[in-house]
């Protein structure tokens, strides 16, 4: 297992493929970080699904409000078009390059649109370079993410089984 170095700024995805590890990176996004934590520490991300996996580009998920199985609202048509009942974010764009196994937060064409959505980059994206707020580094697990089932949407997706905080776990 890789080494987690600081548990509270580190988390645990456990998806439908197997395990992942994300280094948090607070010291360039924290009001983003804050979120992910926050919303991991209500147990906001279990149950939700990947909902748009590009080949060669990201998984995306996050959408808590239509895509979390067994929600309220969970509406597997409307995925992705949802967020948390928090405010969106303001943007934190950085010089942190978008490169295998970076974690940004979605949003829409709005730069503090973001609010509980993120993807985990499958290769190198440049063009997202400052543009996109990076808040994580997948540190193990990436062979689980490029297990994801591809597709826009997907069908039958995979989904966060549990996401958690180091510290907590």
């Amino acid at each position: 297992m890789a080494e987690i170095k600081d548990p509270e700024n580190t988390i645990i995805m456990e998806t439908t493929k197997g395990k992942v590890v994300i280094e948090l990176l607070p010291n360039v996004a924290p009001g983003h970080v804050a979120r992910i934590k926050e919303l991991a520490r209500e147990g906001a991300y279990d149950g939700v699904v990947f909902h748009r996996v590009i080949e060669d580009f990201m998984a995306q998920t996050g959408d808590v409000q239509y895509g979390k199985t067994g929600g309220e609202h969970f509406n597997p048509s409307r995925a992705g078009m949802g967020g948390s009942s928090k405010p969106d974010l303001n943007a934190e764009f950085s010089n942190v390059s978008h490169i295998r196994g970076t974690c940004s937060m979605a949003r829409s064409q709005a730069p503090n649109s973001a609010n509980s959505q993120f993807f985990i980059c499958f290769t190198d994206a440049p063009w997202l370079n400052k543009q996109y707020s990076v808040w994580g580094q997948v540190i193990e697990g990436m062979d689980n993410i490029d297990k994801i089932k591809r597709g826009e949407p997907v069908r039958d997706p995979d989904t966060i089984v549990s996401l958690r905080v180091a510290a907590d776990a």
